[in-house]
């Protein structure tokens, strides 16, 4: 038995924090009271001048990927030293889980960001993937099936509709992977091959979270005024994209949830208001909307990530053809007059060895290096990556607009990030969640309870995970203990946490004042079914 004696308690229900002692046995909370009495043989822990809540939810991840590694420890240590127990993961559409177990397409699960290098295993299937993972890995997971990587299993990368045999194998992969527990589905209509998929199939896809009353998250075809999945000209291409997702859920009374609300581009911005106005239409319609933000300005992606489905397409040879590359120029240095971001605003975080000079380094000036134009260097990069490069990018939002936007009841917290074996790491793997909670002492932010809501209990209520993100009785024992004063006084961007005390994950305490029990988070985390 564990003890937790007079924390200030923010039970994840929103409501006012209080002064109490928690009851921990095994792996459960069994009680929750203002004064609790210790026994012989109790662990009494004293933590009178902290604050407590349940573990932290991180609710857009791709853990998944990594919660089967060989050696899962760097790439969540990180995480739990921002007081994070537990990952909604599987977004974007790349979800780890959820395709056939013969396909010939395994190469493309994963959409270019993720493989299955240096895991236990392959686990084809939601159920595989829990079994292996549950208590073998440092954190809770639950996991979304992804329609790339449904996708991809049936028809690889072909720029094309499925036929019948394809969608129904497709949905059927889905549906299954529904039924073993999946929290959701997800959609990735910014990559390969779900930037293929048409309306009529990505209705299907909603059906499914319609009928098992799961969320569908969905990464929309742009998250910028301008992309090169529509023409240039018009309306803004971020609102096209939401038009699409509007088209897909009016008249449903589906979950939809809208990934990361960010707004790439200094001339994105004023996209803001409208964004919110589409959102407010739909719940009045009978939709469930939600989205989920993190606190950073920038975000991480795939080197491709701004070429058109069209070019990716292409063959390596018809890439380079001088038609092909001029069509391209014009419509990216349109884009880049539209958008209000250039090559200044692509940082690379990887491109492979031997190339580690370009880390850091944003394409322009990687381009004065090389002599070449902006276009032909980013191109290079491209190829010398296998078209698989990771990049940091920015801006994708303003402090006034993250403020704003955390303060909106629909609003979940994540981190949308992963510890990368090699490169510059995205910096949301360190301090994210103590900067929303130092944003709320500060009055930027959500009030604390409501902040400290939308990191717990509401990511356990949106994606029905059970007995998780409330400090009560028969609820599992994960824990994060915090002090308001050094969050306060945190200083952002270091590469490391700050204010995070201890954190238990299933009754275990994993981390006590900087010091990580490396034993402990080789079985501390569990499988999250729905």
């Amino acid at each position: 038995m564990k003890l937790l004696k007079g924390a200030l308690i923010y039970d994840g229900t929103g409501s006012e924090p209080f002064r109490g002692d928690i009851l921990i046995e095994n792996d459960k909370i069994t009680k929750v009271e203002e004064s609790i009495n210790p026994e012989d043989g109790w662990e009494v822990i004293e933590l009178d001048g902290l604050s407590v809540s349940s573990g932290f939810i991180d609710a857009h991840s791709h853990n998944d990927w990594f919660a089967v590694k060989k050696e899962p420890k760097k790439y969540f240590e990180p995480f739990i030293r921002q007081g994070i127990t537990s990952f909604v993961t599987g977004n974007c559409g790349l979800s780890a889980v959820g395709f056939e177990p013969d396909t010939q397409y395994v190469d493309k699960v994963g959409g270019g960001l993720f493989s299955f290098q240096n895991t236990t295993g392959v686990y084809p299937s939601v159920s595989e993937f829990f079994t292996a993972i549950d208590g073998n890995t440092p954190c809770n997971i639950a996991v979304l099936a992804g329609h790339c990587t449904a996708r991809a299993s049936v028809a690889g990368y072909e720029n094309r509709s499925l036929n019948e045999e394809e969608r129904k194998r497709m949905l059927d992969i889905m549906e299954t992977a529904l039924k073993e527990g999946a929290c959701g589905l997800s959609l990735g209509l910014m990559y390969e091959p779900g930037i293929y998929a048409g309306i009529d199939e990505l209705k299907e896809v909603a059906g499914l979270c319609e009928k098992y009353d799961r969320p569908m998250t969905v990464h929309p075809r742009a998250c910028s005024a301008v992309s090169m999945t529509y023409p240039l000209l018009g309306r803004p291409h971020l609102l096209r994209a939401l038009d699409e997702l509007v088209e897909i859920a009016e008249g449903t009374r589906m979950k939809l949830h809208y990934s990361h609300a960010i707004f790439v581009g200094r001339r994105t911005f004023r996209c803001k208001d409208e964004l919110l106005s589409i959102l407010n239409n739909l719940q009045k319609k009978g939709v469930d909307i939600g989205f989920d933000i993190y606190s950073e300005l920038l975000g991480v992606s795939v080197i491709t990530v701004v070429l058109p489905a069209w070019y990716q397409s292409l063959s390596r040879k018809e890439k380079r053809h001088w038609f092909n590359k001029l069509k391209l120029g014009i419509l990216i240095d349109a884009s880049i007059a539209l958008l209000g971001f250039g090559w200044d605003d692509i940082q690379i975080a990887y491109i492979g060895p031997g190339y580690e000079k370009y880390e850091g380094k944003t394409v322009s000036q990687i381009a004065k290096e090389m002599g070449k134009s902006c276009l032909d260097t980013y191109l290079d990069l491209c190829e010398i990556s296998d078209f698989k490069g990771r990049v940091n990018m920015g801006p994708y939002s303003t402090p006034e607009i993250v403020s704003e936007l955390s303060k909106d009841d629909r609003c979940l917290y994540m981190t949308d990030a992963w510890v990368e074996d090699y490169g510059v790491q995205n910096p949301a793997i360190y301090d994210c969640f103590p900067k929303f909670l130092k944003f709320s002492l500060e009055g930027t932010g959500d009030t604390m309870p409501a902040t400290i809501r939308k990191m717990t209990g509401g990511v356990a209520d949106r994606f029905s995970i059970k007995e998780r993100g409330y400090v009560k009785p028969g609820y599992y024992a994960d824990i994060t203990v915090f002090n308001e004063e050094k969050l306060r006084n945190g200083q952002l961007d270091q590469e490391k946490s700050f204010g995070i005390e201890k954190v238990f994950i299933n009754g275990v305490k994993v981390l006590d004042n900087e010091m990580l029990d490396a034993e402990a988070i080789k079985h501390s985390g569990r499988a999250m079914r729905s």
